[in-house]
């Protein structure tokens, strides 16, 4: 959803690009990974990672989202160090849930690490980095929240899970509703990866979310009324571990609250920080 959405943003602006790909290319914008070497680039975008929310988390899938993260990394940032033109930057997908499940603590990209499975996944993600860093190349973890929106005309991602439920007057709060939720649309989300890629103020770690989290029950009420639908039917945390297991407390339990302070210090303006102008804009209110 994210790479559809920067393509066609890149191509927009008339910025060429390319997509790497393993397999022959079937397009004048897709490159062979093994071209790599003989390619020079200003910016290399890195967004691999199998979706976290697509299956149960069962030992195995726990190894593949481990692998198609950190290896997939780990193997990039080393061959962009060895190229005899090495890119300005290299930025790097991450997430929020390198801090963990907090509470009510506001947190920012100087806060420490949080405990967890997918704390620990991201932390070892960003350290995978480490040769393109190490080789001269400015790195920008991108630590994404939940990404509101889609591309090419369709809802996508978090919000396509939810509106049949809402749509049919079914949705309501998660456990009482009072966890926190840190989104960003998905069009300010690649504005915000443009701007990290042209500020070479900008290296290590980037809260890539809107300056207004909001809680569970928020988030709730105002995608309810954007639909003009009612939202009456909590859905109990013990549903959820039965249904979904350790993948529940780690992500819709989860309470994160955190807030984009290096993007607002370098001067980025969101043109939707407020979830209800956000969700009328998508929706044609």
């Amino acid at each position: 959803m994210i790479g559809k959405a920067l393509a066609a943003c890149l191509s927009y602006q008339a910025r060429s690009w390319k997509q790497l790909v393993r397999r022959d290319p079937m397009t004048p914008q897709e490159l062979r990974w093994e071209s790599l070497c003989n390619f020079k680039s200003r910016a290399v975008v890195h967004l691999s990672g199998v979706n976290v929310a697509s299956h149960r988390w069962t030992p195995s899938f726990k190894d593949e989202m481990r692998r198609s993260r950190i290896e997939t990394t780990s193997r990039l940032a080393f061959a962009l160090a060895q190229l005899q033109q090495i890119p300005e930057v290299m930025l790097v997908a991450s997430a929020i849930g390198f801090y963990g499940s907090r509470g009510d603590q506001l947190l920012a990209e100087q806060s420490d690490a949080g405990t967890g499975f997918l704390a620990e996944l991201c932390q070892e993600w960003e350290a995978a980095a480490a040769p393109a860093r190490e080789a001269g190349i400015r790195v920008v973890h991108l630590r994404f929240g939940v990404v509101l929106g889609g591309s090419e005309g369709r809802v996508e991602g978090a919000l396509a899970r939810l509106l049949p439920i809402f749509r049919m007057g079914l949705g309501g709060p998660i456990a009482g509703g009072s966890q926190w939720m840190s989104w960003i649309t998905l069009h300010d989300l690649v504005r915000a990866v443009l701007f990290a890629a042209d500020n070479p103020n900008l290296a290590g770690p980037l809260n890539v979310v809107t300056p207004i989290p909001v809680t569970n029950a928020e988030f709730t009420h105002t995608l309810a009324t954007a639909l003009h639908r009612p939202a009456m039917l909590p859905v109990p945390a013990f549903a959820l571990r039965v249904a979904l297991g350790e993948m529940a407390d780690e992500t819709l339990l989860a309470s994160t609250r955190v807030v984009p302070q290096r993007l607002a210090e370098a001067g980025f303006r969101f043109e939707a920080p407020v979830l209800s102008v956000a969700l009328d804009q998508m929706f044609g209110v």
